[in-house]
């Protein structure tokens, strides 16, 4: 596949808004190159804005401010709103109609608003991206890009739940997240290591939120993450899988509310070591609550790891992805040992150095390292829909 980014040196400026739960990147790209990124972190607390190497405290009470300051930001380093000739969004949910990258209309922003319900902490702020450059630059073009969208692919019989239809009409079904950063490594595979995708793919984006997705031919076929991302994996704050009784009892017993926060801020990481969800802080500790947490992401890592092999029927290749997946290489390490009954080998050298090939010699699979791409990704499918036109 060829990559609009690279088809020109005075291809479209496009201008990537990534907006989180609590925080909102962006980046400029221009004819294949990156020409800025920055980012307002701690939205609603004690804010930090970061651009060209550096970091200024200041007040981010809500999105609509950090947006604001960016843009602000950018104009006074050179890139002001009338040098963008078009913005691409990540968008966290595109429901089962929003399954491919798309122009912004008023019939997409409805459409997102009403997956608002399925992502309440990212959808809304993705639309308040878009409204506040609308109201900046009335003409910009804008487009949107889905988490959801790479896992369209996912055959019925894996995405639906035993429901009944009531239920399904409700929308509650298995979507998966994560899908920019697969959807990246798909396209960054053969760029990177010189070798084309294999067709069987064990991805793994290991971050605070993390997942694992089954890629074969280029294609979702199983993903952890299903109606919210809070499933799967023990992830940074989130649960992952439990069992669905035990959250009602939490429901019953502490409120829906206090259950939510339960599930989706004090839980993995956090919730098994005591005190914190960070990775570095787990990999540098001693005690006894921070060893069970590293025990607990790896093995359910490689618990899943065997649902999306089965669904794979065979593996030809890992790949590791996300920061953890990127820099961790402890837990590289565990996960390729918990894997070695296939014939997984990872070369301890090479892992300690982050290489992005991993695998020893005489292992039955490769694995490696791809560094997610995400705002590339994005920036890629906007390109991609300009040059149709569009």
């Amino acid at each position: 596949m060829s990559d609009p980014l690279q088809s020109s040196s005075d291809a479209a400026g496009v201008l990537v808004v990534n907006a989180g739960s609590s925080s909102v990147k962006i980046a400029i790209y221009q004819g294949g190159r990156e020409l800025l990124r920055a980012s307002a972190e701690n939205i609603g607390g004690d804010g930090v804005l970061r651009i060209a190497g550096r970091s200024v405290s200041c007040a981010l009470p809500d999105h609509r401010h950090a947006v604001s300051a960016l843009m602000a930001a950018c104009a006074d380093t050179g890139f002001p709103i009338d040098r963008i000739d078009a913005a691409a969004h990540r968008v966290v949910h595109g429901g089962r109609d929003l399954i491919t990258a798309v122009r912004v209309t008023h019939d997409v922003l409805d459409e997102i608003e009403r997956c608002n319900a399925l992502a309440p902490l990212h959808n809304p702020h993705n639309l308040l991206a878009m409204t506040l450059l609308a109201e900046l630059a009335p003409d910009l073009p804008q487009y949107a890009s889905f988490d959801t969208a790479f896992h369209a692919t996912i055959p019925e019989v894996a995405a639906r739940y035993a429901l009944p239809a009531e239920a399904e009409a409700m929308g509650l079904r298995r979507y998966g997240f994560h899908g920019t950063s697969y959807a990246a490594l798909v396209d960054a595979f053969p760029r990177i290591t010189g070798q084309p995708l294999p067709s069987r793919v064990l991805a793994l984006h290991l971050g605070n939120g993390a997942s694992l997705c089954a890629i074969k031919d280029g294609k979702s076929v199983a993903t952890t993450m299903g109606y919210s991302p809070t499933s799967g994996l023990t992830m940074g704050t989130r649960s992952g899988d439990i069992d669905p009784q035990a959250v009602l009892r939490l429901a019953s017993d502490m409120g829906i509310d206090a259950a939510g926060e339960i599930l989706n801020k004090q839980a993995g990481l956090l919730g098994l070591s005591g005190h914190s969800s960070d990775m570095r802080d787990l990999l540098a500790a001693s005690d006894t609550g921070s060893a069970f947490a590293l025990d607990h992401f790896c093995y359910w890592a490689c618990r899943h790891a065997g649902s999306m092999i089965a669904a794979l029927q065979g593996l030809d290749a890992i790949v590791f992805t996300g920061g953890i997946g990127e820099h961790a290489a402890p837990i590289r390490q565990r996960i390729s040992d918990g894997l070695g009954w296939l014939g997984a080998q990872i070369d301890p050298h090479a892992n300690d150095q982050n290489k992005f090939m991993l695998h020893a010699q005489g292992s039955s699979v490769s694995i490696w390292i791809i560094p997610t791409e995400e705002e590339r990704r994005i920036a890629q499918d906007a390109a991609t829909l300009i040059a149709q036109g569009q």
